[in-house]
């Protein structure tokens, strides 16, 4: 199935070239978050594992979908041997066929993953806000509808984005239903500035201001604060008075017909092992994804304190998948798009 993306975002939204493959060299498509800032989680993880295997990681980086769209483009020629993106793209991924199945050694401690992806660094959706503009953060989905948003909200394009993605999912499930959802995200197009083909990039915009409110993801955001001193995170209240948020993991695979498969196999059972991730909590601000895995730093203890007060929900991804064009065209109808 293909996403409503359109392929002219593909050759803009990565950062480097794909190089044909060599026995020293494995190629990564990601999804943006994991490799923010100095020290990032990612850089890390990859000078460790060139250390120990002498293969040297090409990183490529891309919205969720883009990653996707990509690597099927590629079908015929694959450049990518591995891929890590946000559902329910890594979904659209399997169902296309463009991953080959493979267990890594930890599969057995993981939970969320099948034959051909696992969850690699749990994460989970939100909201960032300018504190140093606004006293306090949103209370409610009806709050982001005064007038004084008006062309200082921003969120990620649905069926494009996987934060983006998310925003759309976690409306339809705080207002109870599509009707009442897509309603709501046609007023909020009133503040709406318009689409963006990358969430990250708006967590700058808010740390000055140009926006006020715009979405994100909990890992990448808290990781980005140290860059961006005045964003902060939330989650609004929807007409019940819940707040609310879905995990939104960062998934890996293996690419079908990868250049090289056995460094792409290394490189996963690599950030996948104990050691990595260990390590995902202080350098990335994210959750581990081993059961045998309970990190105790600052950063871990911090994720949790600031999700008190939100309650987890988690949608049926397949199902998910198969609504997804129905879903995003009723988006793009409400919103203009």
């Amino acid at each position: 199935m293909k996403t409503l993306l359109g392929a002219l975002l593909l050759s803009a939204a990565f950062v480097a070239t794909p190089a044909r493959a060599a026995s020293d060299v494995v190629t990564i498509y990601s999804a943006d978050g994991l490799h923010d800032g100095k020290g990032s989680w990612f850089e890390t993880e990859f000078n460790a594992f060139t250390k120990a295997t002498g293969v040297k990681v090409q990183y490529i980086e891309g919205g969720s979908g883009g990653v996707v769209e990509r690597v099927a483009k590629e079908k015929s020629n694959p450049q990518a041997d591995v891929l890590v993106t946000l559902p329910p793209f890594i979904q659209r991924a399997e169902a296309e066929g463009l991953l080959q199945k493979f267990t890594p050694e930890a599969a057995s401690v993981i939970a969320g993953g099948d034959d051909n992806y696992q969850p690699l660094v749990n994460n989970y959706m939100n909201f960032i806000y300018n504190a140093a503009t606004l006293t306090e953060a949103p209370k409610s989905y009806a709050d982001l509808l005064d007038a004084k948003f008006k062309g200082k909200i921003q969120y990620s394009t649905p069926g494009q984005a996987g934060d983006g993605t998310a925003v759309m999912l976690q409306v339809i499930h705080s207002f109870g239903g599509r009707d009442a959802a897509f309603d709501y995200l046609k007023k909020l197009q009133d503040n709406n500035v318009g689409p963006s083909a990358s969430t990250g990039k708006l967590t700058a915009l808010v740390n000055k201001s140009e926006l006020y409110v715009a979405n994100g993801d909990l890992q990448m955001n808290l990781s980005q604060m140290s860059d961006n001193p005045n964003i902060r995170v939330f989650w609004p209240a929807g007409p019940n008075g819940e707040r609310s948020a879905m995990p939104l993991p960062y998934y890996v695979a293996l690419v079908a017909g990868a250049p090289d498969s056995d460094n792409g196999k290394k490189l996963i059972e690599f950030l996948l092992s104990k050691d990595a991730q260990a390590s995902v909590s202080s350098l990335a601000i994210g959750e581990p994804v081993r059961k045998d895995v309970t990190p105790t730093d600052a950063n871990y203890v911090k994720l949790h304190e600031t999700m008190k007060g939100v309650t987890l929900w988690s949608p049926d991804w397949a199902q998910v998948l198969k609504d997804l064009p129905a879903d995003v065209a009723r988006w793009r109808q409400a919103t203009g798009s």
